[in-house]
């Protein structure tokens, strides 16, 4: 593992990014490109079950330590992604402390949790580790629960006071939404509810996480005691860099024909 949980427990600044193509090609690209830590989406991403196992092999060898979204807090999604290798598990849209109380069973194996106990998966190298991994899950495992919803917003302090959640991570496009502000990620609302989820994570001595949508709102976030940022994906960098090229093509062939005539 890559100390993940120890780092952001230490203090560090963690940039990050998400996988959404279901790659294991742009995820081996985008783990040697520098990030911390990667996200692969299962969630709203392009990718199944079938393909996180391909991604993580893949970004083995890269300094980019691998979380996996899954869909639900079922506790079947979470073994399945653990068993493969996922350093962490984040969760999407937890309104409360009992469904937040379900992810870290779901996380941990028994007698805390109800994880199911498999020695031949890949996370313990098919049995090899498996004491060493079974000893040490509770402390490398990263517990990410995403703040999307307005009952959310109502049980911060109890969500965050869990212990085996990490980290509250924000989701600002189902939050705006949720607040009726959809993408007004300066409105005076959407700040209130940031303010309000990074003084309870601080309060816990937990993580606060968000997803930029703008490289250049680093530091106003950073700035908020937001340490786990994360900007862009694999299918932003693929689309971006495609829209660049072909522009620029696109401007060479016109000044060539302006030439020629």
């Amino acid at each position: 593992m890559k100390n993940l949980k120890q780092r952001l427990k230490q203090g560090e600044i963690l940039n990050g990014c998400w996988l959404n193509l279901g790659s294991a090609v742009t995820a081996e690209i985008v783990g040697l490109s520098g990030f911390d830590w990667v996200l692969i989406d299962l969630e709203h991403g392009a990718g199944g079950e079938k393909d996180v196992l391909h991604q993580l092999q893949a970004l083995e060898h890269t300094s980019a330590a691998p979380i996996v979204r899954v869909e639900s807090f079922e506790r079947q999604r979470f073994h399945r992604v653990l068993d493969m290798g996922a350093e962490g598990v984040m969760c999407p849209r937890i309104n409360n402390l009992e469904e937040a109380k379900l992810v870290v069973k779901a996380l941990r194996y028994p007698p805390e949790g109800s994880r199911g106990v498999a020695k031949m998966v890949r996370a313990t190298n098919f049995g090899k580790d498996f004491d060493a991994y079974h000893s040490g899950a509770k402390e490398n495992i990263l517990g990410v629960l995403q703040i999307e919803t307005l009952e959310a917003l109502d049980h911060l302090d109890a969500i965050a006071s869990l212990d085996g959640i990490d980290v509250l991570f924000i989701g600002p496009a189902d939050l705006s939404m949720a607040l009726g502000i959809f993408g007004q990620f300066d409105h005076p609302t959407f700040k209130d509810a940031l303010k309000a989820t990074v003084n309870a994570a601080q309060k816990a001595g937990k993580t606060t996480g968000i997803l930029l949508f703008n490289p250049e709102d680093y530091t106003t976030y950073h700035d908020m005691g937001i340490k786990m940022i994360a900007c862009g994906a694999d299918a932003t960098f693929v689309a971006n860099g495609a829209k660049q090229m072909a522009a620029q093509l696109n401007r060479m062939r016109g000044s060539d024909n302006k030439s020629a005539k």
